[in-house]
């Protein structure tokens, strides 16, 4: 390639804009967009050259499970053209695969500023496309979203999130017929169609109000008594204590009200927080993950004596929970102790109920702790381990429905799945199980905190830690894309003077055995993610976030844990060995 071409812009001093830049924003301003966003657009040209690089230098990339981005006009960027045209490619797709049936589907949409547009505009387009629409009439938690796919024999369920992203964020999810986020062959058949829009005026805006129906308390109360069904009938709930917080999103509909109808009586609703709220104005990040984003609830939690602390990511799928440990403090549990717990329960009470016939199993990710996997063995229980994300979880249901019974799955990044009613990450009914968990074991005089030293008493303690490295825009990617290579071009001999072992590198879907070369094939789909095994056991994992622009580093070490007694000390031993992993990788 030649040299690359800069135009100078008037009104910015000492920048340059790239040509190609400036094409494609020029092709905007005069195609059929609205006045608002050629102004936009315009102001983007005369003051800040580098946002509109990031705006326009590529499409927003319709995903395997749909779209993420930035708000704002422009290629790469979340809007009614970007959003209109991937909707009329799905639309396009989905007349193909039920040409002879009506079809329906259903929207819903979360806190964000502009999901109530969105949501709309979205609906007008598949309108405008004959398709009936069931629209919820105010924001919703994205497993209800699943649900009501199912419930309304939809053909497709469309979310509008961005989930935990920043509040500049907003995005597109996309479900089928399952209730399932989409996976092959309809993804890549999807993008297929969507790639082939490229101009708004192949779009259908103009909707039809007659086919776009608002739903919302009858499928609400449908939700709620389906996910309290998943529960169980345990003790204690008239003395547990939990402090909630929905952090400004969806889930203020969906956990008091489910946790009410399961009879637990003591819950407290943080206030401040409680009100949704797009620009999420009490913490720095809406993501549970966070700890500073529990910090309100376990303010309030403290000041109530109460058991434990619930908070949710702003669509409800991701679940944080924070629980006290043996000197009374709340410490928040990472979403491996908090699914192994939840696994560990739900299989007991299936064998306590007589509910277990041997065709059951459970599911896991390959970036999630192996503990699930030691439970499962342990328990005669099949654990199937897919891709990172709830979508794969969902699709390994789809595999065995009418063979095998889900009870159960999970992964690293706070978000699980109780049965298969809903097939995506579902923080309400999650916040259940939890609470049942919490309250059957303050009946019999233990905590939450005791069942998980207790899991790991009985299958292995383990120990993880995520690492999360942004990296922003357009220069931020190529930089990811380079770390990457370089892991995969060069990879470590050792690492914290423990030999690799086995590299698997999902990406090109070959695993290496380092010490004789040896190579197997790597039966699942393929995923841009590289994990090393060491001779002493630990576990790294290395992959570019597919929804914000981050490249995550998981790290897994393990240990047995004799007796209960012994846990502080063997914690600090394996957070020790992860340290010093993390420093031998120079991250």
């Amino acid at each position: 390639m030649g040299r690359a071409l800069f135009l100078p812009i008037q009104k910015t001093t000492n920048k340059m804009i790239e040509k190609a830049i400036l094409e494609r924003a020029e092709m905007w301003l005069q195609g059929s967009y609205d006045e608002g966003t050629k102004a936009a657009i315009r102001r983007l040209i005369e003051t800040d050259p580098k946002e509109l690089g990031d705006s326009f230098y590529t499409d927003l990339e319709f995903g395997t499970g749909g779209m993420r981005g930035i708000m704002g006009p422009g290629t790469n960027r979340i809007n009614k053209y970007t959003l209109g045209m991937a909707t009329q490619g799905l639309c396009n797709y989905m007349t193909q695969c039920f040409s002879n049936e009506t079809l329906k589907v259903a929207i819903a949409f979360d806190c964000r500023n502009n999901s109530d547009v969105f949501a709309r505009q979205v609906a007008e387009v598949f309108s405008a496309n004959n398709v009936h629409v069931y629209l919820f009439e105010s924001l919703r938690p994205t497993p209800e979203l699943s649900f009501a796919v199912r419930h309304l024999n939809c053909h497709a369920g469309i979310v509008l999130t961005a989930s935990h992203n920043p509040k500049e964020y907003n995005g597109y999810k996309v479900y089928w017929n399952d209730g399932a986020q989409i996976v092959r062959p309809h993804d890549g058949k999807i993008i297929a169609e969507v790639k082939k829009i490229t101009s708004p005026d192949e779009v259908k805006f103009e909707g039809r109000d007659e086919l776009i129906e608002l739903i919302g308390s009858e499928i609400d109360e449908a939700f709620y008594e389906a996910s309290v069904k998943q529960g169980f009938d345990v003790p204690g709930k008239n003395d547990f204590k939990v402090v909630f917080t929905s952090i400004h999103g969806t889930s203020i509909n969906g956990i008091p009200q489910v946790l009410e109808k399961a009879n637990f009586k003591n819950v407290w609703i943080v206030p401040e927080q409680a009100k949704p709220d797009g620009n999420f104005p009490t913490v720095v990040s809406p993501n549970p993950e966070e700890p500073e984003a529990l910090s309100m609830a376990i303010a309030l939690a403290n000041k109530e004596g109460a058991d434990m602390v619930i908070g949710t990511d702003p669509d409800s799928d991701r679940i944080g929970i924070a629980v006290r440990n043996h000197e009374g403090e709340l410490v928040i549990m990472n979403g491996n102790q908090t699914g192994a717990v939840m696994t560990e329960y739900l299989i007991n009470q299936w064998r306590n109920s007589g509910k277990l016939k041997g065709n059951e199993f459970i599911a896991s990710t390959i970036v999630t702790s192996e503990l699930f996997m030691d439970i499962a063995a342990a328990n005669d229980i099949d654990c199937p381990i897919c891709l990172t994300g709830f979508k794969w979880i969902a699709d390994l249901i789809r595999e065995h429905e009418g063979t095998s019974t889900f009870i159960g799955g999970g992964e690293e990044s706070f978000g699980y799945m109780v049965g298969d009613f809903v097939r995506d990450k579902d923080a309400v009914t999650s916040a259940l199980i939890a609470c049942e968990i919490g309250a059957e074991a303050l009946d019999r005089g233990s905590t939450f905190y005791d069942e998980l030293i207790a899991v790991y008493v009985k299958y292995g303690f383990y120990k993880e830690r995520l690492i999360s490295i942004t990296k922003k825009g357009r220069d931020g990617a190529a930089e990811i894309k380079q770390m990457m290579e370089g892991y995969r071009t060069n990879p470590p001999a050792s690492i914290n003077n423990s030999k690799v072992v086995r590299l698997l590198d999902f990406q090109e879907s070959i695993e290496t055995n380092m010490e004789t070369g040896e190579k197997s094939t790597i039966d699942l789909p393929k995923s841009n993610v590289l994990q090393f095994y060491t001779e002493d056991g630990s576990k790294i994992s290395a992959r570019p976030s597919g929804t914000e622009p981050k490249i995550k580093f998981y790290f897994s070490v393990k240990s047995k844990l004799e007796n209960k007694s012994d846990f502080a000390q063997k914690e600090a031993v394996l957070e020790k060995r992860i340290d010093e992993i993390i420093a031998s990788l120079d991250i």
